[in-house]
């Protein structure tokens, strides 16, 4: 099935390069796990006690074993409310087309432990959706059920059910695209990846570590209803169709050793679609594995490196009325990152991502092949949110970046495959290139 971007491309390539170089500028540079100080005024420890950078996104071990804690850890000095805001301004510079400075979100998070066994995660954006109209969301939930201490043998184990809203986003590891916030842009990308079914769905899992080390998690999700994601604030047009059968599994190794950190795990998401939602189904498997190591040190230099490659397989239900069009076909997403943060306060992420699939020329129009290359590059700085900063209750982030594409629908130059002399402009891959400054607060 096409997905929402390459339906978008073939009705309007004249503007579909400035929709779609904001959106993945916004996607990318704005991570969906950052430092949430509500968390930090319920256990007493720093941001940087949770993230490798005193803003996050990316966890340490403590970080982890809080997430599968089910958000419940507390210092024991009392209840605290467990509410924080972030804001986020920023200045976007695309290659082609007109640069903007705006408050781009404004959120709430509604974070933190109900009690010993129950915690959550909710975020609510208010995004700006131009000429000062904004758009409230209910954007990632993680809510939680949770045994600790638990003894198997001589082991300790946990035990835990999640209900959730983005397949990965409750990975402990933080990182899978869901819980990363990094994924590669795509015409026809995995489910897993970033935006295909965040928000959109909602399900359940059951999960357990055993012995500090082994994590599994089993789970299934549903399809909200279009009328429920309108609610929402997700548009129809959007809807990732409807799911049956749906099943999510996870295992993962995790090695904590103290000052390094390493893991490497499986993941799985099988499901049978109809987009439309009357119209056949496709039998869909993603399929993945992901590697990820942490150097923390004495938390003065940390460098984090991660890989994840999840292929899809796709068996069509239903086919256009072409010879030309593949009753199977199959995608595949790749992610390298690197980052470098200096006293988790300034920090470095090079990203390289890759969309790639099969040939098919009826839904991969105009040259038959979705494949897209991308590259990000970001700096920041995070003057808050240490054990010696003014404060480890608040935070600030200033961050540049620059998302590059290198290929994108196929091809380097006319992306969009524009005919000679028509009105629609000839788009190449470079013109969806962004640059943006940002500058975040939570408190």
């Amino acid at each position: 099935m096409l997905s929402f971007l390459n339906r978008r491309a073939r009705r309007r390539p004249g503007n579909t390069h400035l929709w779609y170089g904001l959106v993945a500028l916004l996607l990318l540079a704005s991570s969906t796990a950052q430092a949430v100080p509500s968390y930090a005024r319920q256990t007493g420890a720093a941001c940087a006690d949770c993230h490798a950078g005193a803003y996050g996104p990316a966890l340490t071990p403590y970080g982890m074993r809080f997430k599968l804690n089910g958000y419940t850890d507390t210092d024991g000095n009392g209840g605290k409310l467990p509410l924080a805001a972030q804001l986020i301004a920023t200045r976007s510079i695309p290659a082609r087309g007109e640069s903007t400075t705006r408050l781009t979100e404004a959120d709430l998070y509604l974070a933190g432990r109900l009690t010993d066994q129950i915690g959550g995660y909710v975020k609510v954006d208010n995004s700006n959706t131009g000429n000062n109209t904004f758009r409230t969301r209910l954007n990632n939930v993680d809510l939680r059920f949770v045994v600790k201490d638990l003894r198997l043998g001589d082991k300790q184990a946990t035990l835990g059910v999640s209900v959730n809203n983005n397949p990965g986003f409750q990975d402990p590891i933080a990182a899978l695209p869901g819980a990363a916030g990094i994924g590669p842009p795509s015409v026809s990308g995995t489910l897993l990846n970033l935006s295909a079914l965040a928000h959109r769905v909602i399900g359940a899992s059951v999960y357990g570590l055993y012995d500090s080390a082994w994590y599994g998690e089993v789970g299934s999700y549903i399809a909200l209803p279009t009328s429920q994601q309108d609610h929402l604030g997700y548009a129809a047009s959007g809807d990732p169709g409807k799911l049956s059968d749906t099943g999510y599994f996870r295992f993962a190794y995790m090695k904590d050793l103290k000052r390094q950190f390493f893991s490497a795990g499986v993941v799985a998401l099988s499901t049978r679609r109809q987009l439309p939602r009357s119209g056949p189904r496709d039998d869909i498997t993603d399929l993945g594995y992901d590697l990820s190591y942490q150097f923390l040190g004495n938390r003065e230099h940390i460098v984090q490196l991660s890989y994840i490659n999840i292929l899809e397989k796709r068996r069509y239900g239903g086919t256009p009325a072409s010879l030309a069009a593949r009753t199977r076909g199959a995608v595949r997403d790749q992610t390298a990152s690197l980052t470098y943060t200096f006293r988790q306060s300034y920090g470095i992420t090079l990203s390289h991502l890759v969309n790639s699939g099969s040939r098919d020329a009826v839904r991969y129009t105009p040259y038959g092949v979705p494949d897209t290359t991308s590259n990000l590059v970001g700096v920041f700085w995070a003057p808050f949110g240490k054990d010696d900063s003014y404060t480890s209750l608040a935070n600030l982030k200033i961050a540049a970046t620059w998302f590059r594409f290198a290929r994108f629908n196929g091809s380097r130059t006319n992306v969009f495959g524009a005919a000679p002399g028509s009105a629609a402009p000839v788009t190449d891959a470079r013109d969806l290139d962004a640059f943006s400054l940002s500058l975040s607060a939570a408190f």
